[in-house]
């Protein structure tokens, strides 16, 4: 079965007005219920008075059905049909349906034949899929178009019949020559036997690029398969230098988590060395702070001997002026010594409390106050 017979086949059938839409995917598989059906109805078209019985229930009903079917196709129709591939019911039945239908679809094209029922036709009209109707609408205006241009030539070729009607007549009473005739028959011949010629010599060459494409097809499948081969030993040999190349990859994954453990104990240590340093840090600005605190506190103590000094100075200068005894200027004198031993001692006590601080600074003493008799 062609896809070319089938689609003949169903367009047929929908020409002759089978009332069912037969597609071609019907006969991909077995379907005897389908082709009975057709069988029947073809019957019935060629012969509407015959009597064949349609039940097709069991085996022997189908075998049968197929056998009158044949016979009476045979006898009335002179078409033979092969009951086995009917019975088969899928695409080689096709064939034999074909037969039925061609011979139907020729006399109706030829004699007219008319449809079944008004009734029939009209159903099955709109039953048909007007998509699959689009080439069939094409070319119905292309023929339009051919047989209004046919008609206009036609026209013009019956208004010449007056002047053509003797030429004619002429040409029919004249008596044919044998020699002539031989001669356009000769010459149609030798046409023919060019043109059967040509179309041997272009099925010469069909047949000879078929057996070139052949022999190229069999070169490519030795090619492909001795590239299997060697793809197959390839994949199976083991290459020389694999041992090595494990060994090295080995080699390179040790030495890769050496590197990873150096380079972490390596930020480790780059971290340590910058709290380090920060801590470092910290520590000399913190010794700077106090060391300035410890010079403030020592200007701060020097201004306070300074002032102590200077009230020591007025009070010795006041004894003078008031005309004091021996006595008084040694008891002045005896408190100045005190005065002065008190701020040593204090002195002392200060830089007893900061000797634990590492920073020894001891504080200037004032210098002492001459005593004479001859300042007067």
């Amino acid at each position: 079965m062609s896809f070319r017979e089938l689609r003949d086949f169903t367009e047929m059938m929908r020409a002759l007005g089978y009332p069912r839409l037969i597609s071609m995917e019907n006969f991909r598989t077995p379907n005897f219920i389908l082709v009975s059906e057709v069988l029947f109805w073809l019957v019935k078209r060629y012969e509407p008075q015959t009597d064949i019985p349609a039940d097709v229930e069991t085996e022997q009903d189908r075998v049968f059905f197929i056998k009158a079917v044949a016979q009476f196709m045979a006898t009335k129709a002179h078409i033979k049909l092969n009951t086995k591939k009917l019975y088969q019911a899928d695409g080689y039945a096709v064939k034999e349906l074909l037969k039925i239908t061609s011979v139907l679809y020729d006399a109706m094209n030829t004699k007219g034949v008319e449809h079944m029922d008004l009734s029939e036709e009209n159903s099955s009209k709109f039953k048909f899929d007007l998509g699959s109707k689009i080439a069939d609408l094409k070319a119905a205006r292309q023929l339009a178009s051919e047989i209004t241009s046919k008609g206009a030539s036609m026209y013009d070729l019956l208004g010449k019949e007056v002047e053509l009607r003797e030429a004619r007549t002429e040409s029919i009473a004249r008596p044919l020559e044998i020699n002539e005739a031989e001669k356009v028959m000769k010459i149609a011949i030798n046409c023919v036997m060019e043109q059967v010629q040509k179309t041997k010599d272009m099925l010469n060459n069909v047949a000879l690029d078929e057996a070139n494409l052949e022999a190229k097809i069999e070169k490519r499948k030795l090619e492909l398969e001795r590239s299997q081969k060697r793809l197959q030993t390839l994949q199976s040999v083991r290459p020389a230098f694999m041992d090595e190349y494990e060994k090295i990859e080995e080699q390179l994954q040790k030495q890769y988590s050496t590197y990873l453990e150096k380079f972490r104990n390596l930020t480790y240590l780059e971290q340590l060395l910058d709290d380090h340093r920060r801590a470092e840090q910290e520590m000399f600005e913190e010794a700077a702070n106090m060391l300035r605190l410890m010079q403030n506190r020592l200007k701060e103590e020097e201004q306070l001997l300074l002032k102590g000094a200077r009230r020591a100075g007025v009070r010795i200068m006041g004894t003078m002026q008031g005309g004091d005894t021996e006595e008084d200027e040694v008891s002045g004198d005896s408190e100045i010594d005190l005065d002065e031993d008190e701020e040593e001692d204090d002195m002392e006590d200060k830089s007893i409390e900061i000797s634990p601080r590492k920073f020894v600074l001891r504080a200037r003493k004032p210098e002492p106050l001459e005593e004479s008799d001859n300042d007067f």
